[in-house]
């Protein structure tokens, strides 16, 4: 009997992204979908198989809600925080599949990321575990990248530093990074149209319009467009940030690791658009020959591409804008470091709205819709 669906946030960024996915694999003829909204009920859904879903329902209606044998949302923290515990306390006893942060930790959740804990999932299904969240994004891109070395335990610590796109922060964000680019060129566009400039001149009045009170700010708060921001969410009190924080702490709990990997390192937010990219800096347990390590690393998911440490390699397969759209993970720039045997030097990306964040989440929904 074909499972009832709840979604939720489906108009958002990672949302859209999911019902595409599913789309291309086929997933909406093998459960009943139903699509609920925050603040457009009454309206109609999206197209799905050429039919129009009318209609769409309260997404804070308990009633409707208890209907479902499963509710997948990427609505955020907030929806979560308001709804899910009323659900539970209400004793609905459906699959609640999140992509915001707020249950992650809870110890009756299970992270997901199948390629990476497929066993816990499975352990936690039989347990009767129904509250299923997806990680942290760079959390799945660099387990995704690095699954071989995790999986035979070879990894005794890792510091990476991240550079991630806009549209990790939201839609919002990207919008606004597009008109921060947008002011940047209208003020030099004479210029670069003449066949004599001066450079000095061009950068002289881009940093002026940075530096404008006007500059589009309202989200970020400070410039992107030809900047960066060195960090990425709350202040945990210790100097580090939240995000910095999920590194070790969501890491350990998908590995289900007795022995926790020490993970640690800064997370920058870049122009990029879409893609998050990753500096790592791994120490190992014991000493490997490169080869084999990248034969670790390799054949560990079908999803991981090696790309060879060369040039022509590096800047045409190993950035945001050759990975966009996609599921590949390449892994780069590995070498041992100078520093001793142990230590190697890696260079990975991935779509943050695929495998860090929608895909997990619609092959957890798979493995529920199959049970």
């Amino acid at each position: 009997m074909m499972k009832s669906v709840g979604f939720i946030g489906w108009r958002g960024m990672v949302g859209s992204v999911l019902l595409n996915r599913m789309r291309e694999e086929n997933d909406f003829l093998k459960i009943i979908p139903h699509f609920f909204s925050t603040s457009q009920l009454g309206q109609d859904g999206p197209i799905i198989n050429n039919k129009v879903f009318k209609n769409l329902k309260d997404a804070y209606n308990l009633n409707l809600l208890e209907e479902m044998d499963i509710i997948i949302t990427c609505q955020g923290g907030s929806y979560t925080d308001t709804v899910y515990s009323k659900l539970r306390k209400n004793n609905w006893k459906g699959y609640w599949i999140d992509a915001a942060s707020s249950l992650r930790m809870k110890n009756d959740s299970i992270i997901v990321l199948d390629p990476i804990n497929l066993k816990s999932i499975k352990t936690a299904l039989d347990d009767g575990i129904k509250t299923f969240v997806g990680s942290n994004c760079t959390v799945s891109l660099m387990l995704m990248a690095l699954g071989g070395l995790f999986s035979n335990k070879l990894v005794e610590w890792i510091s990476v530093s991240t550079y991630q796109a806009a549209s990790g922060a939201g839609a919002q964000y990207v919008i606004e990074l597009l008109k921060q680019m947008g002011a940047l060129y209208n003020v030099v566009s004479k210029d670069l149209s003449s066949n004599v400039y001066s450079i000095l001149d061009i950068i002289k009045k881009v940093t002026k319009k940075i530096q404008d009170d006007k500059f589009p700010l309202k989200y970020f708060s400070v410039p992107l467009a030809g900047s960066l921001i060195p960090w990425i969410d709350i202040d945990m009190g210790t100097g580090q940030s939240r995000e910095e924080w999920k590194g070790q702490f969501e890491t350990n709990k998908i590995l289900g690791s007795k022995n926790q990997v020490i993970i640690d390192g800064t997370c920058v937010r870049i122009s990029s658009i879409r893609c998050h990219s990753q500096s790592i800096l791994i120490k190992l347990n014991k000493n490997i020959s490169l080869k084999n390590m990248e034969e670790i690393i390799v054949n560990h998911n079908k999803w991981v591409h090696f790309i060879p440490n060369n040039i022509e390699d590096t800047i045409f397969k190993l950035t945001p804008s050759a990975v966009t759209g996609t599921l590949k993970i390449p892994v780069g720039r590995l070498r041992k470091l100078s520093m001793g045997d142990k230590y190697f030097s890696a260079f990975t990306v991935g779509d943050q709205l695929l495998w860090g964040a929608a895909e997990p989440l619609r092959r957890m929904l798979s493995l529920l819709i199959n049970i």
